[in-house]
């Protein structure tokens, strides 16, 4: 696990609810569960800070980082489609993107991550599509110098061509096969938390859980139910997240209470 993606992980499941800022040292605390070292996470908080993601501040227990207004957007559309809290609907028409495909290789790649989170698939290299408007993709393409042409288009053939189009920009056989992965791998590191286990150990579990539900964001554009093959793997997949990730929030929560308020009560302690 990368210290950047955690740092992503931390703030939008746990912080972004409490304010969306931390100390450095809690930020540690809270990643070293997971093997992360301190050189990495304070490496990692500088890199974000120079992205935009996060704001350096001063709080009552120290240094620490905020989230920007650009990173709570981004976290808070995570947070719905990790959560599923919005009802999937399709008005039977696609946002289509015809755009000039960046020079290097790595901007190709850094363009095709950002448009797979905001939903799109690709038809071939220049013309992306998606079943819903993403409401940054302008922003997004204006920020990367990308020139492009948008449309709104409906398929002449109805649902059946619309199916046609969604299996081109999308390998859902792979996409499927992976949600049955996450299961598998999964189930069995879930059983081992129990009552009997730790706060710590219950919050580690849970975010490596959340961790690779994540990963869902780049790969599944979670496509109205209209457009999806039958027995869909991701729905059982989603209810396997959801019941774990439930049933683990409360111990997960006190470690990160503990954590968070491990620095205030030192502040305290050093000013009797």
């Amino acid at each position: 696990m990368q210290a950047r993606s955690a740092l992503f992980d931390l703030y939008g499941d746990h912080l972004r609810p409490r304010g969306g800022r931390a100390p450095v040292a809690a930020l540690v605390k809270l990643l070293a569960p997971l093997g992360i070292a301190p050189p990495a996470v304070r490496t990692a908080v500088s890199r974000m800070v120079r992205q935009g993601w996060l704001e350096p501040l001063r709080l009552v227990s120290g240094p620490g980082y905020s989230i920007t207004p650009k990173a709570a957007r981004r976290l808070d559309e995570a947070a719905a489609r990790i959560y599923r809290t919005g009802r999937v609907t399709w008005d039977g028409r696609f946002d289509l993107l015809v755009l000039e495909a960046p020079g290097s290789r790595r901007d190709r790649q850094r363009l095709a991550s950002n448009l797979s989170f905001l939903g799109y698939g690709t038809l071939d290299e220049q013309t992306w599509v998606a079943t819903r408007p993403g409401e940054d993709v302008d922003l997004l393409l204006a920020e990367a110098g990308i020139r492009f042409e948008r449309f709104t288009a409906s398929h002449f053939a109805g649902t059946a061509g619309a199916m046609g189009v969604v299996r081109r920009a999308w390998n859902l056989t792979k996409i499927g096969h992976a949600y049955e992965r996450f299961v598998a791998d999964q189930r069995p590191l879930l059983a081992a938390v129990t009552v009997r286990s730790s706060d710590e150990e219950a919050y580690a579990t849970r975010f490596r859980l959340v961790h690779a539900w994540r990963t869902f964001l780049f790969q599944d554009p979670q496509l109205p139910p209209a457009l999806l093959p039958e027995r869909w793997p991701g729905t059982a997949a989603a209810s396997f997240f959801d019941r774990h990730a439930a049933r683990l929030r409360p111990a997960a929560d006190r470690y990160v209470e503990q954590c968070l308020d491990a620095g205030n009560r030192l502040v305290r302690q050093k000013g009797r």
